[in-house]
């Protein structure tokens, strides 16, 4: 079923939503339980919910590296893919059924604009993941020249990742038709010939590669100023001296398990791959590193401008905050420092990275791994690029 000019995520209420998880409709079935959290202090087992709808990909090899490494010191975490609804990652952490969601910055629009109290903490994106796939031959670098044309989802949710980046490069977002082709089937429908364009992000372009699907693309990580998704949480841990000390804590194992990837891209490849044996296969070593390193690439942005991993550049997000009020995505506008902070970004970041590194270095890698010529692989990573 498709909805041609009619997605519009922000339109369901928040009061809507708690109602049907009243109702028991939105449960834990993807999170192993029914019902909310049991909640412990500060919060027994502390889980992180995808916006993607699953975990066999590579977007979160920062969590799998540091739990390989003991990087998270004992702490009771847990992962879950959440249903594949673009929304859920917030909506879970809103009622309390998951404590960290990973939305992109339009999804955590959607968040505030339906009164969630929630807060970003971390902003894993430092450069602007997202992109547009087109057949080749068939893309631009010139945005407007969708205006009239159809670009494809995944999920009805995504339109708030699109509708900004559009308007940010003078698209008139009136003009262009929106297709939910599903997930994980709209990168096919593109191939298969629906279609103008379908969004995509850093990573997903080798995983899309592995899969046979070849496309040329306009990249937000050259391309644009917006930010990317980043870690939210209920905005009232962070007035809880005892969770505000668990999350300094568990940022601290993603921040040492970004730090190992980026010195060591192809062991951090491996650890997800030891976790998710399918996708090893479906990918293998030479484009998982690619995956990884794209990836990498957009966390890291300019570290020597940024306070550190998971720091937010205020301005970039204040940009973005003023153009979603702008086109209508929301109602009111929103200053950045309200939603977004930097207060855990020192704690987080409070770690030895001589240590991290020697790690990072002592690995041994697998034959398959060490076989690989890592900057070949860099010098080649836009490739795909619209020239």
């Amino acid at each position: 079923m498709t909805k041609e000019n009619s997605i519009n995520p922000a339109g369901i209420s928040r009061r809507y939503f708690l109602q049907v998880t009243g109702a028991g409709l939105v449960t834990a079935t993807a999170l192993g339980a029914t019902g909310l959290k049991a909640s412990a202090e500060p919060y027994g087992k502390f889980t992180w919910i995808s916006p993607r709808g699953t975990l066999e990909v590579l977007d979160d090899y920062p969590y799998w590296a540091a739990k390989k490494a003991g990087y998270f010191d004992g702490l009771d975490t847990d992962m879950q893919p959440g249903p594949s609804d673009g929304t859920a990652t917030v909506k879970f952490v809103d009622v309390g059924q998951a404590d960290m969601g990973f939305p992109s910055p339009g999804v955590f629009s959607f968040a505030i604009q339906n009164g969630m109290k929630l807060k970003s903490v971390f902003h894993m994106g430092a450069r602007d993941t997202f992109s547009f796939a087109f057949r080749k031959g068939e893309g631009s670098n010139d945005l407007k020249k969708l205006e009239g044309k159809t670009i494809l989802l995944g999920s009805a949710a995504w339109q708030s990742i699109t509708d900004p980046l559009l308007a940010a490069q003078g698209v008139d977002i009136k003009k262009v038709k929106y297709v939910e082709a599903g997930w994980p089937t709209w990168g096919t429908a593109l191939a298969g010939g629906q279609g103008d364009a379908a969004l995509s992000w850093e990573g997903l372009r080798a995983e899309w590669i592995a899969k046979g699907l070849d496309f040329e693309y306009w990249l937000g990580v050259q391309n644009s100023k917006l930010p990317a998704n980043t870690f939210v949480v209920r905005a009232a841990d962070l007035e809880d001296p005892d969770r505000k000390a668990f999350l300094e804590k568990y940022l601290r194992g993603w921040a040492m398990g970004l730090e190992f990837g980026y010195q060591n891209p192809r062991a951090a490849v491996e650890a997800v791959f030891e976790q998710f044996p399918t996708l090893a296969k479906n990918l293998g070593p030479e484009l998982g590193t690619t995956s990884i390193l794209q990836q990498i690439n957009v966390f890291r942005g300019d570290m020597d401008k940024r306070g550190g991993w998971g720091s937010h550049d205020m301005a970039s997000w204040q940009g973005f905050f003023d153009e979603i009020h702008k086109i209508g995505q929301i109602t009111a506008p929103v200053k950045a420092e309200d939603v977004c902070t930097n207060d855990l970004i020192g704690p987080a970041n409070d770690f030895d990275k001589a240590k991290v590194k020697a790690d990072a270095d002592g690995y041994k890698l697998s034959e398959g791994f060490a076989a690989l010529d890592v900057e070949k692989i860099k010098a080649h990573l836009f490739d795909s690029a619209i020239k």
